[in-house]
C-alpha cells in the first residue's frame, strides 16, 4: 500500500481552527522518548499545527512521517496522532526548542543554544544511540557553526554519533521526497549498524 493511500494517514479528523493555531503560538509539545532508542530524531521547534494538535510533524505536507515509513523505520504509515507507536521501532522524537511558532525565522539565536543545553541533558539521560537533527540551519545555530553537510557528522554529543538531515517540513523545496527518503534510509542502515551507502 502506497503511504499516501494508508487509512490511518487520512483519518485526523477536522483540521485545527485558525483561532486554535493562533492560541497555540508559543505553546510547548510533549517528547516522544524512552531509554535506550536506536535514533533519536531532534525537530527544530513545534509549528503552530503541530502544537494545536499535540503531535509532533502533524502538519498536512510535512514529510517526516512518509519519510521514515518509505526508508524502512516504520513497518506501516503512522499518523502525527500515532507518534507513541514510534518508540516500538526504536525511535523518538523532541525539539530543539519547545516553543510553537508560524515559521522557525521567528527564534532568536540564543533559543537555539539554550536548546542544545536541554538537549544534552536529554541525551545524556535517555542514552540514544544516535541523534538525528532534522534542519542543517537549526543544528548550525545551535553549535555555533558557520557551516554543516548533511549525514553524519564529526564528532559526537554527549556520547552519541550526530547525524544531520534536511527539514522535513512540506515548504522545503531544496528537498522533495524521494531524495528525503534516501538519506532517511542512509541513516536507518547506520542505525542498525550497517553500512551508510
Amino acid at each position: 500500500m502506497s503511504p499516501t493511500k494508508n487509512p490511518a494517514a487520512t483519518s485526523s479528523g477536522p483540521p485545527p481552527s485558525k483561532e486554535r493555531l493562533r492560541a497555540a503560538a508559543n505553546r510547548g509539545i510533549r517528547d516522544v522518548i524512552a531509554p535506550g532508542l536506536r535514533v533519536l530524531f531532534v525537530g527544530i521547534n513545534p509549528g503552530l499545527y503541530s502544537a494545536a494538535t499535540g503531535h509532533h510533524f502533524a502538519r498536512p505536507g510535512n514529510r517526516f512521517w512518509p519519510a521514515l515509513h518509505a526508508a524502512g523505520f516504520t513497518p506501516r504509515l503512522l499518523h502525527p496522532s500515532e507518534q507513541r507507536e514510534l518508540l516500538k521501532t526504536g525511535c523518538g522524537v523532541t525539539n530543539l526548542v519547545n516553543r510553537a511558532t508560524a515559521t522557525a525565522a521567528e527564534l532568536a539565536p540564543q533559543e537555539f543554544v539554550a536548546g542544545r543545553r536541554r538537549l544534552a541533558a536529554k541525551v545524556r539521560r535517555y542514552r540514544p544511540r544516535l541523534v538525528a537533527f532534522l534542519g542543517v540551519g537549526a543544528y548550525c545555530h545551535a553549535f555555533s557553526l558557520p557551516r554543516a553537510a548533511v549525514g553524519p557528522q564529526p564528532g559526537r554529543f554527549e556520547g552519541a554519533p550526530v547525524w544531520v538531515l534536511p527539514n522535513p517540513s512540506g515548504l522545503n523545496a531544496n528537498y522533495q521526497l524521494p531524495a528525503l527518503v534516501k538519506l532517511f534510509r542512509r541513516l536507518w542502515r547506520a542505525s542498525l549498524g550497517r553500512l551508510t551507502d
